[in-house]
C-alpha cells in the first residue's frame, strides 16, 4: 500500500491512537503537534491524505486547510469538537472532504481513510477504454481516468469528494439523488454524518462549474428530494 497518511493534532493521545490503528491496515503515518507542523511536513513528506484538528496551536485547521487548498487537492478530514455544526460546516466549505467529531472511534476513522484512498485508486486502474473514461455535456468535460474536470475548455479543480460526487451526478444523467444516497453511495460504508455534508459539496462544486450558481446549468435541485444532473450526455 505505501500510502502516507499524516495526522494532525495536538492531543498526544489522540495522535498516538490515529497512528497505531492507521499502521495496522499498513499505512505510513505521521504525526504534527499544531499548524505550522503539519504544514511542513505536508510540503516535505506529500501525504495521500490529511486528519485535520480544526483547533491547533500556531495555525489553526481551517489555515491548514485553506493554505493546502491552494495548491493541491489531497484528502482532508476534519476533526471537530461534537455539537461545533459551524465548525463542521466551516471546514467542509473550505474544501475539507470529510469530518468526524470527537470523540470518535478509531476504526471509523480508519474506514473513512480507506473509503476515500479507495475511490482513488479504483478510478486510477479502471481498466475502461478512453472513450468510457470521458463524459461530455455543453461545455463540461470529465475525464473520469484522469480525473480532470473542464469547463468550456479552462480545467477546474476539485477535492475528490466534489469529483466523486460530479462524476455521479452527470454518469447518472436526469436521475434524481436523495441526499441519504449521495451519502451512501460516495462514502461507501456506513456513513453516521448528516445530510448537511452534501448540501455544502454540492454548493462548493456548483461554486466551481456553474457560471451562475444560484440559477445552475447542471446540477438542479429537486426540491424535497435531492438533485439531479440535467440533460443527456454528448
Amino acid at each position: 500500500m505505501n500510502e502516507r497518511v499524516l495526522v494532525a493534532d495536538d492531543d498526544p493521545n489522540i495522535t498516538d491512537v490515529c497512528r497505531r490503528y492507521l499502521e495496522r491496515e499498513g499505512y505510513l503515518v505521521t504525526t504534527a503537534k499544531d499548524g505550522l507542523e503539519a504544514l511542513e511536513l505536508w510540503r516535505s513528506q506529500s501525504p495521500s491524505l490529511i486528519v485535520l484538528d480544526l483547533m491547533m496551536p500556531h495555525k489553526n485547521g481551517w489555515e491548514v486547510c485553506s493554505e493546502i487548498r491552494q495548491t493541491e487537492d489531497l484528502p482532508i478530514i476534519m476533526l471537530t469538537a461534537r455539537g461545533e455544526e459551524q465548525d463542521r460546516l466551516m471546514g467542509l466549505t473550505m474544501g475539507a472532504d470529510d469530518y468526524l467529531t470527537k470523540p470518535f472511534s478509531p476504526r471509523e476513522l480508519v474506514l473513512r481513510v480507506q473509503a476515500i484512498l479507495r475511490r482513488m485508486r479504483y478510478v486510477q486502474v479502471s481498466p475502461v477504454t478512453a472513450a468510457e473514461h470521458t463524459i461530455k455535456y455543453e461545455g463540461l468535460t470529465i475525464d473520469v481516468g484522469k480525473r480532470t474536470v473542464e469547463i468550456s475548455g479552462q480545467a477546474i479543480d476539485l477535492t475528490v469528494t466534489e469529483f466523486e460526487m460530479l462524476y455521479l451526478l452527470a454518469s447518472h444523467p436526469g436521475q434524481v439523488f436523495s441526499r441519504t444516497q449521495m451519502l451512501s453511495k460516495i462514502w461507501d460504508f456506513s456513513y453516521e454524518g448528516d445530510t448537511t455534508t452534501v448540501t455544502v459539496h454540492i454548493r462548493r462544486l456548483r461554486e466551481k462549474i456553474e457560471q451562475t450558481p444560484s440559477d445552475p446549468k447542471y446540477i438542479k435541485t429537486v426540491w424535497g428530494i435531492g438533485y439531479k444532473f440535467a440533460g443527456d450526455g454528448i
